[in-house]
């Protein structure tokens, strides 16, 4: 059965702002029946890196807050701490390149809350019984609350083809071990040049696999569960991040870790999807390289794999545009896979389906 996904232009006018159609988007998508009084809303968005300019503008999501407050509910914007080190690996960091990229309370009239807390070590197990995890480690925040709305700016992503709800949800909730075991498919190891012998490592290992051998700690691969919890809990970057994975296998865990982050909000969640600023990397970056595409629209649904799907074949229906990283590849059909010949974004879309995360099938209804 086809999903419902429902889509706006960029057209605008007199009492027709682009702030208006996101409004009538959220209530023609079906989300006021998500949201009840008093009830926490987690808006889960992307605050974008510093130097970053692809980002949702904040404006948008004042009116979602607006919406949701009027509903009775409680709206909090979060994303959960990266995993990298950059302007968002702690919730110090975090909330000040949120406030700097403007969404300062002054401006979107809702808290900020980073999802799994200081330092990325607040996160719910949560059990899914998949094929890469048993069970993912959650965000708390996002979990806790009663209910989500993924605002999700649609882009390119060098490790999975596009970045989509899918990605926002999967990638974006993982706590930062999480994200380490996205990410990678490789048992961490020491660099004992860098290590201090601090232990701080060991004293975070569930798994008791890593020991101080004289003045360097070591981790015992027999014991070692991949958990990622050494990684980044090391004060001096000892145990580097491992990104040794296949693209089919990122995808897949992403998925199972959007479904994580679901999990306990059924008919609780909603998705908006920018089309807007198609940029050819991730929003993670320091940067913004020029659209790919002309803006599109936005797009609104209650099911999460409909919605990157009818994103991927707008952004495929249209030509390149002159002067970007898709220069010299005139009549490109597929723009994603032009950019990332190895990837196949299929496969996350396809997946997601296969576990019951939703449908590729959908209806685009046009809404003015």
């Amino acid at each position: 059965m086809a999903s419902k996904v429902y889509f706006t232009d960029m057209r605008a006018g007199f009492k027709k702002s682009l702030l208006d159609k996101v409004e009538r988007l959220f209530d023609q998508a079906g989300m006021p029946a998500i949201i009840g009084r008093k009830e926490l809303v987690a808006l889960k968005l992307h605050f974008g890196e510093k130097g970053n300019t692809g980002y949702i503008r904040p404006q948008f999501l004042r009116r979602i807050v607006n919406k949701v407050k009027g509903l009775g509910g409680k709206p909090f914007l979060t994303d959960a701490n990266t995993l990298y080190f950059g302007s968002r690996d702690n919730a110090y960091n975090h909330l000040q390149t949120a406030i700097e990229n403007g969404f300062a309370y002054a401006v979107v009239d809702a808290p900020l809350i980073i999802a799994d807390g200081l330092t990325g070590k607040d996160y719910i197990n949560v059990e899914i019984n998949r094929k890469h995890f048993k069970e993912v480690k959650i965000a708390s925040a996002a979990y806790h609350a009663d209910a989500i709305i993924a605002l999700t700016h649609f882009k390119g992503h060098e490790m999975t083809g596009f970045g989509g709800v899918l990605k926002n949800l999967g990638m974006g909730l993982g706590s930062r071990s999480g994200k380490q075991n996205m990410h990678s498919d490789v048992l961490p190891s020491v660099n004992p040049d860098r290590c201090k012998g601090c232990e701080r490592c060991s004293q975070w290992c569930p798994a008791q696999a890593i020991n101080l051998q004289g003045k360097v700690s070591v981790v015992d691969e027999s014991k070692c569960i991949g958990c990622g919890e050494c990684t980044v809990t090391c004060p001096v970057h000892a145990i580097d991040i491992n990104w040794k994975t296949r693209p089919e296998a990122i995808q897949e865990k992403i998925v199972e870790y959007a479904e994580g982050a679901l999990k306990n909000k059924k008919g609780k969640y909603g998705f908006i999807t920018f089309v807007t600023n198609v940029s050819p990397d991730c929003d993670c970056y320091g940067w913004s390289d020029a659209p790919l595409v002309k803006d599109i629209g936005i797009l609104a649904s209650l099911d999460p794999v409909a919605i990157d799907q009818a994103c991927i074949d707008l952004v495929n229906q249209e030509v390149a545009l002159p002067n970007t990283r898709l220069e010299g590849k005139p009549g490109v059909r597929d723009i994603f896979r032009s950019l990332y010949p190895d990837i196949d974004w299929n496969r996350q879309l396809a997946y997601a389906e296969e576990i019951g995360l939703g449908s590729r099938q959908y209806e685009l209804i046009k809404c003015d």
